[in-house]
């Protein structure tokens, strides 16, 4: 998060206030004839949706303009009251009812595919990678709602947010599910116009995509769902067909399967206190100390990211003793909920000001709100302490070694933990840069080593495993610049140390 531009800092001064308020006033008004400019170059075609984008965009900007830094109150944060989270196991106590059917199709199931498989070395949308036996992301996800349908006689719809980056080509894709037991839709994200920093005004020049305009726009962060999903008139036709929840989360988490309990709990509960929004939030470990945390904040559950503490408390923040949980992005939301405040404009959600340079070296700001952030605007909104297991997140390859190896098993598109694993963690898994891309990674191992008995893998330099390596306990490889190792097929390391340069070499 950057600090936003100085001259909107408050001033002891009287004239300096209406100074600063003449600025933003010729802030909001260039850049409102920028926009006006750039919708008369749209398609015909895509006027309608890109007017719609910018009346959002607007409304953002012109908050961007009011307000004062990315702080809160720090003293008005307290930890979240008894009873606001709940945990899992509590909520699973209840058992399931004998008609699991009619909580079912009162469900649809939204996935996040805005996303790029870019950090990855990939080109197009990240659900399209290959994560398990030539399975990717969303042919996991349809596979799970299909045998959820089948096994219950049920009707879960699977909705796709997409974004302008990976709506084409998850559109041709999508055919390949057509006789699947799943209704499958989609949406788009909006498109917001990035910012130069200095100027305060868009970068683009025209609505075009390409040439000099590739880099000049961007999709504004999940919290955009509830007013992409409400434009596209996917959300009404939902609630048409008797749907009342949806479960929200990141389409590369592998963990975020439906849960029968946590939506019994969510149907069981009387109308007049219905829980209109839940977040999963699991137990905090070393490596979370980053993700955003539950808080009681003017007495409603709020969504607290780190972008937003300030900088004397960013430690506090990060202490696993104060906020032992962190949010998953799996969330359970209602249907009709969203609509009211949707259209009362009352979706209350910190922007996030995402600072980042270009190609060309031009830095710009990208405006943003997060999709639990509206969290403190629903009635009766709950925390539930998930196992762990429900957040398996792949953003790396190495990520993506933990899924594709022994570690988990697949039964209808869901990854569970091997019975075989005598502890419950996930080995903590660091490999080098050779290793980023996909495709290097995968040239890299001849077969996904054994890892059922691993603690902690480094990985370092130019490294490369034969066929059948087991792996156990602490094992760090570093091949020195230069160097190279390659760990013989059916070799078993057992808390080793490898380094220099190893070569087998064939005869």
């Amino acid at each position: 998060m950057v600090e936003q531009n100085n001259l909107y800092r408050n001033s002891p001064n009287a004239g300096m206030a209406e100074f600063q308020e003449k600025l933003r006033l010729q802030h909001e008004n260039s850049m409102l004839t920028e926009l006006e400019k750039l919708l008369t170059t749209a398609k015909p075609s895509e006027a309608e949706i890109s007017r719609k984008d910018f009346e959002g965009f607007k409304k953002l900007f012109h908050r961007f303009l009011q307000e004062k830094g990315p702080s809160v109150d720090w003293a008005k944060i307290q930890r979240p009251p008894e009873g606001s989270i709940q945990p899992y196991e509590k909520i699973k106590l209840k058992g399931l009812p004998a008609d699991v059917a009619s909580s079912l199709n009162k469900l649809a199931v939204v996935k996040l595919n805005g996303g790029l498989g870019t950090s990855m070395g990939c080109k197009g949308p990240k659900s399209l990678i290959s994560v398990r036996n030539e399975n990717t992301f969303l042919d996991l996800t349809v596979q799970q709602i299909e045998h959820l349908n089948k096994s219950y006689n049920a009707d879960v719809p699977l909705v796709l947010m997409n974004s302008f980056n990976t709506d084409e080509d998850t559109k041709k894709i999508l055919q390949k599910y057509t006789h699947h037991r799943v209704k499958i839709h989609t949406f788009n994200q909006s498109r917001y116009p990035r910012i130069n920093k200095e100027s305060l005004l868009p970068v683009a020049t025209t609505m075009g995509l390409t040439g000099e305009n590739e880099e000049a726009w961007y999709p504004p962060g999940h919290g955009d769902i509830y007013t992409s999903f409400y434009n596209s008139g996917l959300l009404d036709k939902l609630i048409a067909e008797g749907k009342e929840y949806i479960f929200v989360s990141n389409i590369d988490n592998l963990g975020a399967t439906v849960d029968l309990h946590i939506l019994n709990h969510l149907m069981s509960q009387p109308s007049d206190k219905r829980c209109e929004f839940v977040m999963e939030v699991t137990d905090k470990t070393r490596a979370d100390v980053k993700g955003g945390t539950l808080t009681q904040f003017d007495g409603k559950l709020r969504l607290l990211e780190i972008a937003q503490v300030p900088k004397a408390h960013v430690d506090e923040f990060k202490s696993v003793t104060k906020f032992k949980i962190f949010n998953t992005n799996n969330l359970w939301i209602s249907l009709p909920a969203i609509k009211r405040l949707h259209e009362k404009n009352a979706m209350d959600m910190e922007i996030i000001v995402n600072p980042k340079t270009l190609d060309g070296g031009l830095n710009v700001i990208q405006l943003e709100t997060a999709v639990g952030a509206a969290m403190k605007s629903f009635d009766n909104a709950l925390g539930i302490n998930v196992p762990r297991s429900r957040f398996l997140p792949v953003k790396t390859s190495s990520d993506l070694l933990l899924v594709m190896s022994n570690l988990y098993s697949m039964n209808a598109g869901s990854l569970t933990m091997s019975p075989k694993r005598e502890f419950p963690t996930t080995p903590h898994v660091k490999l080098g840069s050779s290793f980023t891309k996909v495709r290097d990674f995968l040239k890299r191992f001849e077969s996904i080593p054994d890892m059922l008995e691993l603690d902690h893998l480094t990985v370092s330099g130019d490294v490369t495993f034969g066929k059948q390596v087991t792996l156990k306990g602490t094992v760090i490889i570093i091949a020195n610049h230069g160097d190279r190792i390659d760990i013989p097929a059916g070799a078993m390391l057992e808390n080793k140390i490898v380094s220099g340069n190893l070569r087998i070499l064939d005869h």
